[in-house]
């Protein structure tokens, strides 16, 4: 709501986008980021053809419904009907002599590239004859990573940089090794554009320090929509959708920056990355603290979460601790004490640890693992950046 009331439209207007269009469309970006079409405009209009045959279906009654399905049999039937009749006249041309000229002609007809095979594409997402449209087995067979000289130095800030990165953090030594030799340090200016909404992306970019902002282009006025800072990975929904860019950056003071290619990017990270937003995606939909989210929101949140496991009667906060962490359980349950008595318990979708870090305050009670647990983890900085901490005020959990 608090987009919305930037926007200089009246209320009915806001409602009608809360309650209508809202609702529409997130469903339809998050099947879209699930499914992850190589064109989304082509998926986006069948899919809202599909909701409206859905929709009226519902308005139906069962006499109509039954009444289209007799037509429905009756066209079969005629189809079929013309199928056979076809058939049986191939058949018939088939124990007929053919010229010559004519087998060469009918030869140059299937030859013909289909339509529109040379028509320019414009400025749509990129589609290049390249690994991305032949498979990993073929990309990985032929890529050779690129090397850009480093010291020892430069080696080791990159590489503090990276561990912190939910993108890089679970890499193979092997291909940590390969991103850090691959990526180029970027120094900029405070003012300076990195990059411009609308452009192809080839490069994504990990902050080492410095803070940037995020800038949405609307009724030829930009927004600010998000600010990066150490640690913070943009320009890598291109690289991962292979779509332009969706918003440009610049910088507030002076920043360093590691850039990676997309080749790279391709070969080592992406497939991990995707995998994981997938994965996590659905299940965050499911929780209903994150009900006000969107889908991209949810991605971001997605990319942040570490999977922990606990085994049976393991400890996982302490009552009077520091908070550091925000869990959501996606298997197993959890049991949360006080003085040795229980006071609240945990299944899979439940969350907590959430007071702890929007009151600053130690922890309300101890929590353990009543069975083997695996929990989704956020720590304390992503948690605050990523969550809407007011949405939560009323939602929150009654411990830690």
């Amino acid at each position: 709501m608090e987009g919305l009331d930037a926007l200089k439209i009246s209320e009915d207007k806001k409602q009608y986008i809360l309650n209508l269009l809202n609702p529409v469309l997130e469903e339809m970006v998050a099947d879209c980021i699930h499914k992850m079409p190589k064109d989304p405009v082509p998926f986006m209009l069948d899919w809202l053809e599909q909701k409206k045959v859905l929709e009226e279906d519902k308005l139906l009654s069962p006499e109509e419904k039954e009444r289209l399905v007799q037509e429905n049999k009756a066209l079969s039937e005629s189809v079929n009907k013309v199928k056979s009749q076809v058939q049986e006249a191939a058949k018939m041309a088939a124990d007929e002599p053919v010229e010559d000229d004519e087998e060469e002609e009918e030869d140059d007809v299937d030859d013909e590239p289909p339509p529109d095979f040379e028509k320019p594409q414009g400025n749509r997402a990129r589609q290049s004859v390249s690994a991305e449209a032949y498979g990993d087995w073929n990309a990985k067979k032929a890529f050779v990573p690129p090397v850009v000289p480093k010291s020892d130095e430069q080696k080791e800030r990159l590489k503090n940089c990276l561990i912190k990165s939910f993108l890089f953090a679970n890499l193979e030594t092997n291909d940590l090794g390969i991103v850090i030799g691959a990526m180029k340090e970027v120094n900029t200016t405070a003012g300076e554009r990195v990059i411009k909404q609308g452009e192809n992306g080839d490069f994504l970019f990990v902050i080492e320090s410095g803070k940037l902002d995020c800038l949405i282009k609307k009724d030829d006025t930009e927004i600010c929509v998000k600010s990066c800072e150490a640690g913070d990975v943009f320009g890598e929904l291109a690289l991962l959708y292979n779509c332009p860019r969706a918003a440009s950056v610049e910088s507030k003071e002076a920043c360093v920056l590691w850039q990676l290619d997309r080749d790279t990017f391709n070969h080592i990270v992406k497939e991990a990355a995707q995998k994981k937003r997938q994965r996590y995606d659905t299940f965050l939909a499911k929780v209903p603290l994150l009900a006000s989210m969107d889908a991209y929101e949810r991605s971001q949140l997605a990319d942040a979460l570490k999977v922990e496991t606990f085994s049976a009667g393991q400890t996982i906060v302490t009552e009077g601790e520091i908070g550091q962490k925000f869990y959501i359980i996606e298997e197993g349950a959890c049991a949360a004490t006080k003085a040795g008595t229980e006071v609240m318990s945990y299944t899979a979708g439940d969350y907590f640890g959430e007071l702890a870090l929007i009151n600053n305050k130690p922890r309300a009670a101890t929590v353990t693992a009543k069975e083997e647990a695996k929990l989704l983890s956020v720590d304390s900085r992503s948690f605050k950046r990523l969550i809407n901490i007011n949405d939560l005020m009323p939602k929150t959990t009654k411990y830690n």
